[in-house]
């Protein structure tokens, strides 16, 4: 899957995501930078609405794996270390 497939195929399921609560959905790693390779996971970074159980971020994760057809991590804005938030977001592209 190229970069601009993964985005067209999560802005498909946007609607969705933000009905469990992720909002300001956005790209970041490898497939943001274009550099995904066959064994890439997707790396999102998002903010929530609620927050999410650790069963719930699970569930979440895998229903966007099964879609995708890929590993999907998740990663909570909020609970990123400053250095780490720094470098996704200088990769992040917009969902």
């Amino acid at each position: 899957m190229t970069r601009d497939e993964l985005l067209n195929a999560l802005r498909d399921l946007k609607p969705w995501m933000e009905s469990q609560g992720l909002v300001n959905v956005r790209l970041f790693g490898s497939y943001a930078r274009d550099e995904a390779g066959p064994a890439s996971d997707i790396d999102l970074l998002v903010d929530e609405t609620h927050t999410l159980s650790v069963l719930d971020r699970f569930d979440v994760e895998e229903a966007l794996g099964a879609r995708l057809k890929r590993t999907v991590d998740v990663c909570f804005e909020r609970n990123l270390n400053p250095y780490v938030r720094q470098t996704a977001l200088r990769d992040a592209l917009v969902v």
